[in-house]
């Protein structure tokens, strides 16, 4: 007998319909943003009480994407940091609630406050041939904004699963426009049409100050330092449970009345498996697929390996999921196309002031108000991003941290003839330095700084060409006790690879399942703002 048919012959006992709130449970499958905003809502609005709510996460760190971790003697680490705004409503909404580390203000309030001492303000958003643009026109043609203003008011059921290429010519992929607007947000030609119109209309109010990094919004520290210690401390103060180093690898699903609800959850630690029995009051809420799943490291000398899917457990358990009914969407849409969704971003820790000065000096930004700096002639699309120092709690002084990334890894470099991809942190450093026009100060900074780059197969699978119904709704029609939550599932209007969308499906799921009478708040539509439309519509057309 296998295990879904020892679950089926074990239905709930419907003596315990009558059980109080008091005595719900709530386990929530990994423990990224989204599980970490749930619980808070389930706690601040739901009035659950935290030791009821189990947290698995098959890692042995909190925070998902939003990580940070090293150290200045072995390096310091970020896979990625998501870019934060003043219409994240949902994300401040949750914020506003839980107190910084030192308990002086809200995260919200640190936030706001912060970016009114640290406005962005790039003076060098392209670098080409080592020289700065200031506020490089966007170079589009009456084609191409014809184009995007179609794709602004198309309906997403006519654009189906075509990507962006399929609505623009190969000039479009040239213009200025798409070189900033594809690696501040980590787009491919060949991903959807859909998320990209999605783009556009819900960054409308930042069209205009686009080219300088106008409105992008900053933490104090790295979003690991900043948000999720808060958010985690707050939780644990609450007697929230966390089970570390724990894979989910199933969940045991029966059906009763024509609905279909979570009877158990299936585990494996430290070499065993484990069964969680669920009670019919009780809620599974699960962070369906992962952006960072399989992640690798590299270092100074080693390129990082390429993983797959079953090098975690976020694919399978969703998998696994998806053989209950099409109604919990379609996993392989967005983990079986790696080459379509890999990228490799780098950390580099400094002990010498040199390379800041470098970038100080050509970008005519200092550290924390430039933003993204992208140098369009890089084979491999080099960005990188030289955030306020310390990046880090507890960084000392005379260390400094810079991320960056590439989007075309597999092409041969510049200066170091080989794909980004089977690059080291030494290499990495080399190309950068050489599009930097640093080659005289090459050796020095290359004998003082770790680079340790990191290979991500999944980074932009949300970002995939999708049918509808791919993505499953955060409670699926004809379930009772489980949501899906995180970036794979759906939310209309907003924008996937944000941290705004993680917290909006952790709000959508908690409000739904314990059926409080209020809504998440609504979506910024900035489209039906007269003066943000038009400042928009003059600046695609180099009227800033």
């Amino acid at each position: 007998m296998n295990r879904r048919e020892k679950a089926a012959g074990n239905p709930p006992d419907p003596a315990h319909e009558g059980e109080s709130r008091d005595a719900a449970k709530v386990y929530l499958i990994g423990g990224g943003t989204a599980s970490l905003a749930a619980a808070a809502f389930m706690i601040r609005d739901g009035n659950m009480l935290g030791q009821n709510i189990t947290i698995l996460e098959e890692l042995d760190k909190l925070g998902g994407s939003l990580d940070g971790a090293g150290s200045p003697e072995q390096g310091y680490v970020l896979r990625g940091g998501r870019m934060i705004e003043s219409k994240y409503l949902c994300t401040y909404d949750l914020f506003s609630s839980i107190p910084t580390l030192d308990a002086s203000k809200t995260v919200t309030q640190e936030i706001f406050g912060w970016n009114e001492t640290m406005k962005t303000c790039s003076k060098s958003r392209l670098v080409r041939d080592g020289h700065r643009q200031t506020a490089p026109e966007f170079g589009l043609s009456e084609l191409h904004i014809l184009t995007i203003e179609r794709l602004a008011v198309e309906p997403e059921a006519m654009l189906g699963n075509a990507s962006i290429a399929d609505q623009f010519d190969a000039s479009f992929f040239k213009t200025n426009f798409w070189l900033m607007w594809c690696t501040t947000f980590a787009f491919q030609p060949w991903h959807s049409a859909v998320e990209f119109k999605r783009y556009l209309v819900r960054f409308s109010h930042m069209v205009a100050g686009f080219s300088q990094l106008k409105g992008i919004m900053r933490t104090v520290f790295n979003q690991y330092d900043s948000m999720v210690r808060p958010l985690h401390k707050w939780l644990e103060q609450r007697g929230v449970k966390f089970e570390l180093n724990t894979r989910v690898t199933d969940l045991g699903l029966l059906q009763e009345n024509g609905e279909k609800f979570v009877a158990e959850i299936v585990y494996a630690r430290a070499g065993k498996t484990g069964e969680i029995a669920v009670g019919v009051n009780d809620f599974v809420l699960v962070t369906l697929g992962s952006m960072t799943e399989a992640s690798s490291l590299g270092s100074m000398d080693c390129a990082p390996v390429l993983n797959g899917k079953a090098d975690g457990g976020a694919w399978t358990l969703w998998k696994n999921l998806a053989e209950n009914g099409s109604e919990f969407g379609s996993p392989s849409t967005f983990s079986d196309h790696i080459d379509e969704s890999k990228w490799v971003s780098f950390t580099t820790t400094l002990r010498d002031p040199t390379f800041l000065r470098i970038v100080r000096d050509l970008t005519g930004n200092v550290p924390g108000e430039g933003g993204l700096i992208t140098f369009p002639d890089s084979k491999w699309l080099l960005s990188i991003v030289i955030p306020y120092q310390p990046h880090f709690i507890g960084q000392p002084e005379g260390v400094s941290v810079f991320w960056g990334y590439g989007l075309s890894v597999d092409t041969p470099g510049d200066f170091v003839k080989k794909p980004m991809s089977a690059c080291s942190g030494r290499e990495i450093m080399t190309e950068l330095l050489g599009h930097l026009h640093a080659t005289a100060d090459t050796p020095g900074i290359l004998e003082s700084c770790i680079c340790i780059p990191c290979m991500m197969p999944f980074i932009t699978s949300q970002f995939l060409r999708r049918e509808r119904g791919d993505r499953p709704q955060v409670v699926p029609q004809g379930t009772r006790n489980f949501a899906a939550i995180g970036q794979f599932c759906e939310l209309p209007d907003d924008v996937v690879f944000t941290v705004e969308y993680s917290i909006r499906s952790a709000q959508t799921a908690v409000y739904a399942l314990l059926k409080l009478k209020c809504e998440p708040p609504s979506v910024y539509k900035g489209k039906f703002d007269p003066r943000v439309l038009g400042d928009a519509i003059m600046a695609l057309h180099g009227q800033r």
